[in-house]
């Protein structure tokens, strides 16, 4: 089984370190680390080192660093503009996404979205998913989740999941290097949205025969991505 993952702002340099706070309480309280076992302490920009607990307090660690190492950023870079849904179903995405690779997620308030971000509660738990999805999955690197944008600030080279589309995803000619995908809300892209999305350089293509919903879309897309950029 793989080593737990914590993370930190930053990598100690020395030889020694105490895991506290929420992450030392996870692992002291929740998962019971006991001395002699090892965990993993990454800061979530590649940054990753093994330690083996040598002492457990409350809600705390103190650990022995063995080894370090840094992964480079995954490439291409994958980013899914996620239209905003209502309930966890934007959070399910965010979660499920990271775990299988994604790079950024940028929420998008589309027309159809239900949801209405008032204040910045929602983009602090997608945040937050995005963080411990990464440590599931145990990820040197953590998703960016980005400001939330509108149609008007989508533009370039994008790849748009629709269902009329006549380009399956699995055999377009895909852009040189970083890849975008552009994922709808519960209602679906509008018209108007593909149109100025087409504008502004944008290329609608689908998965298969079955219509998903906006919490598995970008998942089965990025494992297409993942699979024909050899990320995978």
């Amino acid at each position: 089984m793989s080593l737990p993952l914590f993370l930190v702002d930053d990598l100690p340099t020395g030889e020694d370190f105490t895991l506290d706070g929420p992450e030392g309480h996870h692992a002291a309280t929740v998962q019971r680390l006991r001395a002699g076992e090892e965990l993993l302490l990454g800061d979530g920009r590649g940054g990753t080192a093994t330690a083996v607990v040598t002492a457990v307090g409350r809600g705390t660690l103190t650990v022995a660093l063995k080894t370090r190492r840094y992964d480079p950023p995954p490439a291409p870079r994958l980013t899914v503009v996620q239209g905003i849904a209502k309930g966890d179903r934007g959070e399910l995405a965010v979660q499920a996404m990271t775990e299988v690779g994604v790079d950024v997620i940028v929420p998008w308030a589309a027309a159809r979205s239900v949801a209405r971000w008032k204040d910045d509660k929602p983009l602090r738990r997608w945040r937050a998913t995005a963080r411990e999805a990464a440590k599931q999955a145990r990820r040197s690197w953590v998703p960016v989740v980005s400001e939330p944008v509108t149609t008007g600030d989508l533009a370039g080279p994008l790849l748009v999941l629709h269902e009329e589309a006549a380009v399956p995803l699995s055999s377009v000619d895909l852009p040189a290097g970083d890849l975008t995908l552009v994922v709808g809300p519960e209602g679906g892209i509008t018209d108007e949205e593909i149109a100025a999305l087409v504008a502004g350089g944008a290329l609608p293509v689908r998965l298969g025969r079955e219509v998903l919903r906006t919490s598995t879309a970008g998942v089965a897309a990025l494992a297409a991505l993942s699979v024909r950029t050899a990320r995978w």
